[in-house]
Order: structure tokens, then sequence, then C-alpha cells
């Protein structure tokens, strides 16, 4: 029951960083296209162009932990959160409160690791990773859409 309770803690926190990163990435979109008419020397672009570099960079983290964290949250409705993707056995909850999106308990981490795998290498079946990210959108559901006769 304590683990459950940790879970259903950790969904939370994990919807409302969902939450925030999906507002830093659209803000920081819309940061990016918006044009700016002035007059700069090389001096000013340089900076620009270094500066844009790096909020490109950090979006790209944000999408990329974003991700992980839809992976997550379908993790949990599915009711297989919290299981090491590699030996199936319980990831503690101290590793999942500190790393609430893993997939890998500790010791299957490392070894990832030390083979240069990511932690979101998990399989090399793309007809599968397709499907996945698929599930990952956010869909709006129409009432037309239900099938209400049953």
């Amino acid at each position: 029951m304590v683990r459950k309770d940790a879970i259903i803690g950790l969904h939370k926190q994990l919807l409302n960083r969902r939450d925030e990163l999906k507002k830093l990435v659209t803000d920081s979109s819309e940061g990016s296209s918006a044009s700016r008419a002035t007059v700069e020397d090389s001096g000013d672009a340089a900076i620009r162009e270094t500066r844009q570099g790096l909020e490109s960079h950090l979006a790209e983290i944000e999408y990329k932990e974003l991700l992980q964290i839809r992976r997550a949250i379908s993790l949990i409705q599915e009711g297989r959160y919290g299981h090491c993707e590699n030996c199936n056995k319980n990831i503690p909850i101290a590793r999942l409160k500190a790393v609430p999106y893993t997939m890998f308990c500790v010791d299957c981490a490392q070894q990832r690791e030390s083979l240069g795998l990511s932690s979101q290498d998990v399989h090399s079946d793309w007809e599968n990773a397709y499907e996945f990210e698929g599930r990952l959108k956010d869909q709006d559901v129409r009432i037309h859409d239900l099938d209400l006769d049953k």
C-alpha cells in the first residue's frame, strides 16, 4: 500500500512537471520564431546567435524530458510503472522519487551506461517506437468518435 501511495504522489508530480515543460517548450518555440527588426553590429549578432543556440539546446533537453515524463505517465496508466524495463524488478521508491521517469533500476542503468546506451534507448524496435509515439500525443476526443450504442 505504501508503494501504491508513493506512485500516486509521483503521478501528480509527473503531471505537474509535464504541464510546466509543455509551457516551456511552447514558449521557447514562440520566442525563437519572433523576428526582431533591429540593426545590430557583428558583436550583437554573435551574442544573439549564441543565445539562440543555447535556448535551442535547452528546449531540446526539455522536450526529451517531456517525452520521458509522458512515457512514465502512460506506464502508470497501464499499471507497468516502477518496474525495470531490463530485469523487471521493482525500482525502489527512493530512485523513482529522485528520477520519476526512470525506466531502469540502478544496476541496469549502470550496465547500460557502461555499454554506452542512454536511458532513452530502450528498444530498437522502430515499429513499436512509432506506435508508442502515437500513443503519447495528446488527443481530443469528440462525442461522435465514441461508440455509445454498447
